[in-house]
């Protein structure tokens, strides 16, 4: 089923992001998380694959088990790093075989040792070129696509980025996921500016669990996040008196203050995204009412 139509059909929800690990022989240990956290009863779940397509591959077969054996409803990521009208269908296909029935189309990040996306063919760009093209060859594919509640990093503007998102609705999203954020004012502004921009599609905010004071750095710097100052200073207090356990105790309790504050405002949902650590999941979902 289209996760534009589950939305609508159920509020409030919480979904859930994994990525695969790199090599197979991870896989047992990466199907014990997504059992252990079944009992969350995602809305949907997505799957993403590493910096320039690495594990491509493994996405497919992973959604596909997904679907199949653990009766979750799968959204594959698709990017345009390395696209090409036959990879994209090829894939496409292979998800119509699979049974899943959703995608969420982005423009992918630069290739590891790359400081700028140059896209690998003419007809794949920005993630508005695969919308175009999935919503004309896969009419009956859900697709979700990207939002940044503080702007991509990349954008010449804040009104010029949230155009290219009224675009890639336009063409066929049927719902938007946001990039990560540790503020919900800063979601709840986003919302009522794209409102204003006439997108009427679903908004799902994106939530990450703090579990690394250094990964966190190191990752708002890469996708324009903001760590408000106030959160940043307990992150910081809790790394130097108690180290790594200190600082996920922390960003699992901010992490599970946002999802109920955003769900209580009236936000669809909550993607979570799960770093594969199915406890911090879980201890977050505890804390919410739905």
């Amino acid at each position: 089923m289209r996760i534009g139509e589950l939305i609508q059909a159920k509020r409030p929800f919480v979904s859930l992001e994994f990525f695969p690990p790199k090599e197979k022989d991870a896989w047992p240990g990466f199907f014990e998380v997504v059992e252990r956290l079944l009992p969350v009863s995602p809305l949907f779940v997505s799957v993403t694959y590493g910096a320039g397509g690495s594990t491509h591959a493994h996405t497919l077969e992973i959604v596909s088990r997904l679907k199949t054996a653990y009766g979750l409803e799968p959204m594959a990521h698709l990017t345009c790093v390395g696209a090409s009208r036959e990879k994209i269908r090829g894939f496409c296909d292979a998800l119509g075989e699979a049974g899943v029935d959703n995608v969420l189309a982005l423009r992918g990040d630069p290739p590891r040792g790359q400081e700028q996306f140059v896209p690998d063919s003419d007809n794949f760009q920005h993630a508005s070129d695969l919308v175009t093209f999935i919503r004309g060859a896969y009419p009956k594919l859900g697709i979700g696509v990207a939002g940044y509640p503080e702007v991509h990093p990349e954008a010449v503007s804040p009104e010029a980025d949230l155009d290219y998102l009224v675009r890639k609705v336009s063409l066929g999203g049927d719902f938007v996921v946001t990039q990560l954020f540790f503020d919900n004012d800063v979601y709840f502004r986003f919302v009522e500016r794209a409102r204003a921009k006439g997108i009427t599609v679903p908004l799902v905010p994106g939530v990450l669990p703090v579990l690394s004071l250094a990964s966190v750095k190191r990752l708002v710097s890469l996708c324009g996040a903001t760590l408000p100052a106030a959160f940043m200073a307990d992150l910081e207090r809790a790394d130097a008196s108690g180290g790594a356990a200190a600082v996920a105790e922390v960003g699992i309790a901010h992490a599970r203050q946002q999802a109920r504050d955003l769900i209580a405002r009236g936000a669809p949902g909550v993607h979570l995204y799960t770093l594969n650590k199915s406890e911090a999941v879980l201890s977050i979902v505890s804390g919410l009412d739905l």
